[in-house]
């Protein structure tokens, strides 16, 4: 049975979401935008000669302006990304925190520090990667996002592997897993496997956050990230 929690909406990468065990193919197209976001100026495409971060900031500008959910009526700004516009490797969490909201930036509270001495130890730096979230506003009191919420923000995060296509995906936790990999995916159960869907590499892992209510984890997840990084250097 696929879990109709919610909280869960799956996600298909690069186009509309995929049936049950089916992962389609598909090229560039036109990003369409929730009710009550403004278009964009440019189709959110690969074209020669079209640099990928003017088209980016144009899909930016766009979620700055969104309305099409009660989160941006609560949360101080929107966390739209940050990183490499032509990143290898993506990381996508559920959403942003309280120092996250303040500061417009993800992953710069507690479980961001964590996630930085990764980083360092595996000798990679935050500029090499891309990192963004599920939904881009903070939900009051970090409660998950609610499907409603998750639907409004699918566009941007479409847009975002569209234009940056990175060769791997790190998903932070079980939203980010369940979203883009499947409804039926136990973080506990499914991390640290594989998942390979239109051409990206997928990995989910645990969120950071849960690494400090469980220290416990913090073996798995440094193993699940030196398989990311070996993935990442291969090539």
């Amino acid at each position: 049975m696929v879990d109709t929690d919610e909280k869960t909406v799956q996600l298909s990468l690069l186009g509309e979401p995929a049936g049950e065990g089916l992962v389609k193919e598909t090229g560039p197209e036109e990003l369409s935008l929730p009710p009550g976001a403004p278009k964009t100026k440019a189709k959110p495409e690969i074209k020669p000669g079209v640099k990928i971060d003017l088209t980016l900031a144009d899909l930016k500008e766009s979620c700055l302006q969104c309305q099409a959910c009660g989160l941006r009526h609560t949360a101080k700004q929107v966390v739209f990304g940050a990183g490499s516009p032509r990143a290898a490797i993506m990381l996508v969490g559920e959403g942003p925190g309280k120092q996250e909201d303040e500061k417009g930036e993800p992953f710069v509270g507690a479980a961001g520090q964590l996630m930085d001495k990764v980083f360092a130890a595996l000798e990679i730096s935050r500029e090499e990667v891309y990192i963004t979230n599920i939904v881009k506003c903070r939900p009051p009191g970090n409660r998950l996002p609610t499907s409603q919420e998750v639907g409004a923000c699918r566009p941007y995060l479409q847009g975002q592997i569209r234009l940056i296509q990175p060769r791997i995906i790190v998903c932070l936790g079980a939203l980010a897993s369940q979203n883009l990999i499947s409804p039926e995916i136990r973080i506990t159960r499914h991390r640290g496997k594989w998942v390979h869907r239109e051409g990206i590499m997928l990995m989910p892992t645990f969120h950071p956050a849960a690494l400090l209510r469980d220290p416990s984890r913090k073996r798995p997840f440094w193993e699940d990230f030196k398989a990311v990084i070996q993935a990442y250097r291969q090539e």
